[in-house]
């Protein structure tokens, strides 16, 4: 068995480093080691996740995908979701997650006799399908929020959005169109 570490971060600004140090320990005092790191700074809320995509396509059967918390792996709604988990199931990958205590029983070396094997499975699954709902919940209620906010700011004359930037588009136009630069010679400029 390997085991994959999935690290994602929604923006530049939050640091992978911690969680990284958080599960180097967790599968340290198990006795294993992460053979491979996947590390994206993407949205959780979508499916479209090169790292991720790239931990599946490498991983074998009966490997281990270790994540920090299920909200790590998944915001999706109900439809990425399941989709996700089918990609999981395909390749037969069991996920530990350091906020699911019930999932570490895939790293253990003893098996459990199969009553108890498919009990675990079974509470796993449901234990995952219940903390994406919350993650996905809890990411709708902060974009809900965030929206309240700036429509309240906008009443008070707080907020006006994204300012628009007059300097650098004068200087497109006179690049683009008096200049005659290509797009691309107007980006690097």
């Amino acid at each position: 068995m390997y085991i994959f570490a999935y690290l994602r971060a929604s923006t530049r600004q939050q640091d992978a480093e911690r969680a990284k140090n958080s599960l180097q320990q967790f599968v340290a005092e198990r006795g294993h080691r992460v053979a491979s790191w996947y590390v994206e700074n993407v949205s959780g809320a979508s499916l479209q996740r090169p790292e991720l995509m790239r931990l599946l396509e490498n991983a074998s059967p009966g490997d281990a995908l270790l994540i920090e918390q299920v909200d790590r792996l998944s915001r999706l709604d109900d439809a990425g979701w399941v989709k996700l988990k089918e990609l999981i199931n395909s390749k037969s990958l069991s996920i530990v997650s350091l906020d699911l205590p019930t999932s570490y029983v895939a790293l253990e070396n003893q098996r459990s006799d199969d009553f108890t094997a498919a009990m675990l499975r079974a509470i796993n699954a449901m234990m995952l399908d219940m903390l994406a709902a919350i993650a996905r919940k809890d990411y709708q209620d902060r974009r809900r929020r965030q929206q309240e906010g700036i429509k309240k700011a906008v009443e008070q004359g707080k907020f006006k959005g994204k300012q628009a930037n007059h300097q650098m588009h004068k200087n497109v136009i006179k690049l683009r169109l008096h200049n005659g630069m290509s797009i691309r010679e107007t980006a690097n400029t």
